[in-house]
């Protein structure tokens, strides 16, 4: 498939014009081999805001991927994590709020991950609850929002609020650099496992990142870079650097599934989406991570997505020199 196509998308009324978003994957069907387009969910309300006007014209543009052309499709979902209102011998984690010195500090860098995990922060930041285990926490910083379920079944939602202004660094990337992971056997699920059977090496691990994420409170669905509401299997992070904030896109790729045996099984996954996010290792042309929101199959598809896929973009054509609109 070229890298290029033009897509006429005719409007949106009646008296025989094509629904916006049945013309754009109609084309895709012609020229994409084996597509299943997929019209399930919010996509009709989508297409019919974001292309209202008759015979409005975009081009269709695809990603440029990695070196093999494709994009890497990975997932992140709000994690649930069990946590309690005061400190004790099982739960003894904080998950900080934002310290009252930090953008005070910020003419110079703030403290690193290693210092705050071993408390220099002292009283600075209150925490917001204390959970049980340090690997929730981390993965809680990595996923950017999540709940957390206290005492008397009581929920909590949080978000990210600042960070310590370091760089981010992969620690999945470090253990495949050590020898410890295969490349291509990376997942969330299998770093999570990695550091879960090894809590020696964990305090390690953590401070080769020297990043740190302090939350807040949140009411309602999390909330991504663009500040609206994230929708599961709809919105995207991508590298602001590299692709358009708030587009509109059409992404295929595999999503597992658990069937009704426990086994789990990969299918087509092929749908609009909305470019409505960002995220520290969201780097790069080849790289998107889908948002799966909350429950059992967002944590599968989260902690197992590590998939090839293809990612088109719907951008309005450009004008024709001379062309009076």
């Amino acid at each position: 498939m070229n890298g290029l196509l033009r897509v006429v998308i005719a409007g949106g009324g009646t008296g025989g014009h094509l629904y916006p978003g049945l013309a754009v994957a109609l084309e895709l069907r012609a020229r994409v081999r084996d597509a299943q387009i997929s019209f399930a969910g919010t996509a009709r309300g989508i297409e019919s805001r974001v292309i209202p006007r008759e015979g409005f014209e975009l081009d269709l543009l695809r990603s440029a991927g990695r070196d093999d052309g494709a994009m890497l499709v990975t997932g992140y979902h709000e994690p649930i994590v069990d946590a309690a209102d005061s400190p004790s011998a099982e739960f003894r984690v904080p998950i900080l709020g934002v310290p009252r010195d930090l953008y005070a500090r910020r003419r110079g860098p703030y403290w690193s991950r290693a210092q705050i995990e071993q408390g220099r922060l002292g009283k600075l930041a209150r925490p917001l609850a204390w959970a049980r285990d340090p690997v929730d926490v981390f993965f809680l910083e990595i996923e950017g929002s999540g709940t957390l379920r206290l005492p008397g079944g009581r929920e909590l939602r949080v978000g990210p609020v600042a960070t310590n202004g370091r760089a981010y660094r992969s620690i999945g990337q470090l253990l495949v650099d050590e020898g410890h992971l295969e490349p291509e056997a990376l997942t969330m699920r299998a770093l999570r496992e990695w550091l879960t059977a090894r809590p020696a090496e964990r305090a390690r691990v953590f401070a080769y990142n020297e990043s740190y994420v302090f939350f807040g409170v949140r009411r309602g669905a999390p909330v991504g870079s663009l500040g609206v509401p994230l929708t599961p299997g709809r919105s995207i992070a991508t590298d602001p650097r590299v692709f358009p904030r708030g587009a509109l896109a059409f992404l295929r790729t595999r999503r597992p599934v658990e069937s009704r045996d426990g086994q789990i099984d990969w299918i087509p996954f092929e749908r609009f989406v909305l470019n409505q996010d960002a995220g520290g290792a969201i780097r790069g042309p080849g790289r998107v991570d889908v948002f799966w929101g909350r429950g059992s199959g967002a944590e599968l598809a989260a902690s197992d997505m590590k998939e090839a896929g293809e990612l088109y973009w719907l951008v309005p054509k450009a004008k024709r020199e001379g062309s009076r609109e």
